[in-house]
């Protein structure tokens, strides 16, 4: 009996592992973007440290593998994924850049 007890509660725990809630998660898809990379400024909205104007779209973009000051000012493209629970405060999109090339 105890070893069955023992058995379920080691279950229990494990089944209940998998359920966590992930914040701030990236969302799968790659997305392929160009436009003009700007440092982002004073803004209405507190995330992200670039921003890229590409037509009439404007992005927040933060970088984890890419340093983006090195690019500031010049027309890019870039390979990035959407951030989980953004945009918020009516602010862009916020993109997590993998990949950035200077045209």
């Amino acid at each position: 009996m105890n070893k069955l007890l023992i058995l379920l509660f080691i279950g229990t725990a494990l089944a209940g592992c998998g359920t966590a809630k992930q914040t701030g998660a990236q969302k799968t898809d790659v997305i392929e973007l160009s436009g003009k990379l700007e440092k982002l400024g004073m803004s209405t909205f507190q995330y992200g440290t670039h921003l890229l104007k590409s037509g009439d779209k404007t992005y927040a973009l933060r970088s984890q593998k890419v340093n983006l000051d090195g690019y500031a000012d010049k027309e890019v493209t870039l390979k990035g994924t959407r951030v989980d629970g953004y945009p918020i405060e009516a602010g862009p999109d916020l993109i997590e850049v993998q990949e950035i090339t200077s045209k």
